[in-house]
């Protein structure tokens, strides 16, 4: 199984599966703590921890809520609006990166649309007094305890599904349960011909959920106060733009890790349905309730950093796309790209790839994490420096983009063999040019 192998080569196998029993164990007991401290504890986890020092494990057993019919019909009918969108929204036919096994998924890009769509419909909603969003946020601990356990059952499916009926031989186990569980099976899942799962997991469920729990808690402050503050202004506009850059760019996405290499497991798919609405957008969680007054030059000037960030993270991903797609032929930075001609092995077949080694590519293997992480400072620093918790998810970005970095380039390093060592003596930082 090409992840487990990456994995075993990147950590030692003793600390890969300590890491996957934690993961497994603490991720959701966890998304219930950080919702419990920014909604019911003021932000603080010096106040969490001592309720449950004085309370133990009973005091958590009551703080966790438990998944209501409201929460099971929210979850039910915006996966289902999410989903029908994916399948009925017209977008053009994109393919994605031929597989390990010589398979090349092919896509609709709908993205751009179903996200318009979502917001126009979630914001109209509120707006003719149809639905009023600050029902979401009410029910926000019911709701992400649902998907905790209903995300958990959804794992075990795919798992049993990798073992019975996979979608194509981009399958198989690892022949430990664990790692299959965790990992996944299945490098591209779907049901039926036409529905991707990890499109619907990744992009549809779990980045548009960021959308639409940023409008929820801007809506929330507002009705609790009657006006919205510069700080949650700041952070909702840069999440927005962030996750509007994100379906602009949808399909290039198709082409990296997390859908070309990664599996559909735990890790991923788990991943995508509960941590990303709940840690990615507890920034703006943490505000609803702490409304901080910047000024305008303040908010200005964060507001336009974090933009900045957010296009050049965006300028990386599309000069490497537009690099592949001219097959080198373009120009960067103004002149020829400086690259490397790689080629490899894959099912007994040579293949010949461009490595980019200018433009943002110089810079370093893996630069675009770095506008990337700013970004997240910049939506988060509006909560200011009160308490440590609304940073945790610019913390967890660092420690997983820092991880993917050395994943993929352990990935390279197989693939490529001495193209993938000249390439890192011309480019030769991982992410922060001249340090790291």
């Amino acid at each position: 199984m090409a992840t487990a192998t990456e994995s075993k080569t990147v950590h030692s196998a003793m600390v890969t599966y300590a890491s996957m029993l934690l993961l497994l164990s603490l991720c959701p007991p966890f998304v219930i703590l950080l919702w419990y401290t920014m909604v019911h504890a003021d932000g603080s986890v010096a106040q969490t921890w001592n309720f449950l020092k004085q309370h133990g494990l009973q005091g958590f057993i009551e703080i966790w809520p438990r998944p209501t019919a409201t929460a099971w019909k929210i979850i039910f009918v915006y996966g289902a609006f999410e989903a029908a969108l994916q399948l009925f929204l017209p977008g053009k036919r994109v393919e994605g990166p031929i597989s390990p096994t010589g398979n090349r998924p092919v896509y609709k890009a709908n993205g751009v649309a179903a996200y318009f769509v979502t917001l126009v419909t979630y914001i109209g909603l509120w707006w003719f007094g149809i639905f009023n969003p600050t029902v979401v946020y009410d029910h926000l601990g019911e709701i992400f305890s649902a998907l905790i356990f209903g995300s958990l059952i959804f794992c075990i499916f795919l798992y049993i599904k990798g073992h019975l009926a996979p979608s194509s031989t981009d399958s198989g186990s690892s022949g430990n349960i664990i790692i299959d569980f965790y990992w996944g099976m299945e490098l591209y899942p779907r049901i039926g011909k036409n529905f991707d799962i990890k499109v619907f997991t990744n992009c549809r469920f779990g980045l548009m959920s960021w959308a639409v729990l940023a409008v929820t808690y801007c809506i929330k402050q507002y009705e609790l106060n009657g006006k919205v503050a510069d700080s949650m202004l700041v952070n909702t506009i840069l999440m927005l733009v962030y996750v509007t850059k994100f379906f602009w760019w949808e399909d290039g996405y198709w082409n990296t890790m997390d859908i070309a290499h990664d599996r559909a497991g735990f890790y991923i798919c788990w991943g995508c349905l509960v941590w990303v609405p709940s840690v990615y957008t507890s920034p703006g969680m943490y505000l609803v309730n702490h409304p901080v007054n910047l000024g305008t030059q303040l908010a200005l000037y964060i507001l336009l950093a974090g933009i900045l960030c957010i296009y050049i993270n965006y300028d990386c991903d599309r000069q490497r796309q537009e690099f592949r797609r001219t097959n080198g032929k373009c120009r960067v930075w103004g002149k020829a790209p400086s690259k490397i001609e790689a080629t490899y092995t894959t099912s007994g077949e040579t293949k010949t790839s461009l490595l980019l080694t200018s433009g943002w590519w110089g810079l370093s293997r893996h630069f675009h994490y770095v506008p990337e992480i700013l970004a997240a400072f910049f939506w988060t620093v509006p909560a200011l420096f009160n308490h440590f918790l609304p940073y945790f998810y610019v913390v967890f970005l660092t420690i997983l983009l820092f991880d993917r970095a050395e994943r993929d380039d352990d990935r390279c390093r197989s693939k490529y063999g001495k193209y993938w060592k000249l390439y890192c003596n011309k480019v030769p930082y991982k992410i922060l040019p001249g340090i790291y």
